[in-house]
């Protein structure tokens, strides 16, 4: 596990937008927050240190939605957040595979920093991916929109349309965005190489 600097990892959340009303400090996972009776209340937030990931359901189910250390004086989902978790792992050296064809096959491209597909040979083509490290947060359309889905390390995705929640497959004509939140400026530059079979 990874802190960033030394700094202590927390999310305070309030339940009213521009930090105001009711607030709650975590510090360490929260699976169900009904249960600390902040349960669908959550209207603007602040991160320190490492990312955090609320969802719109307990137990880390639902839509996820990640934020960056920095303060939020409004969330695009207020009112819907049931769960948090903090990102753990070391988010110093990315690294994920996209591959193809669903089933890890087909041509594959090795991605170790934020990507825009879309400028690139693989827009519309990824239909499965291996995680190596780091986290990273894969999105249907440039600019972050559209479906999205986070991946974690050692994580196999063999076939996106088989991915609850996903609406599209990778082929349905849009373009695919691939975000490692939190890059550490020694990282690797570049943004793809070959690679070999799994």
């Amino acid at each position: 596990m990874s802190s960033t600097r030394g700094t202590m990892n927390r999310i305070t959340v309030y339940e009213r937008a521009n930090f105001e009303g009711l607030s709650r400090e975590f510090t360490c996972d929260v699976p169900d927050l009904h249960e600390l009776d902040f349960g669908n209340c959550i209207a603007s937030l602040k991160v320190e240190g490492q990312p955090w990931i609320a969802y719109t359901d307990p137990k880390y189910e639902g839509e996820p939605h990640a934020f960056e250390e920095g303060e939020y004086p409004s969330v695009d989902r207020p009112n819907s957040f049931s769960a948090l978790r903090l990102v753990h792992h070391d988010l110093g050296d990315p690294q994920i595979t996209l591959y193809e064809h669903p089933n890890f096959q087909g041509a594959c491209k090795v991605v170790t920093e934020e990507t825009n597909l879309a400028y690139g040979y693989f827009n519309d083509r990824v239909a499965s991916h291996v995680v190596q490290r780091g986290v990273w947060l894969l999105y249907q359309h440039p600019s972050r929109g559209g479906w999205h889905c986070l991946a974690w390390p050692d994580e196999h995705l063999a076939d996106y349309k088989l991915e609850k929640g996903a609406v599209k497959p990778a082929l349905a004509g849009s373009a695919w965005r691939c975000s490692c939140r939190r890059r550490s400026p020694h990282a690797q530059r570049s943004a793809s190489k070959s690679c070999g079979r799994r």
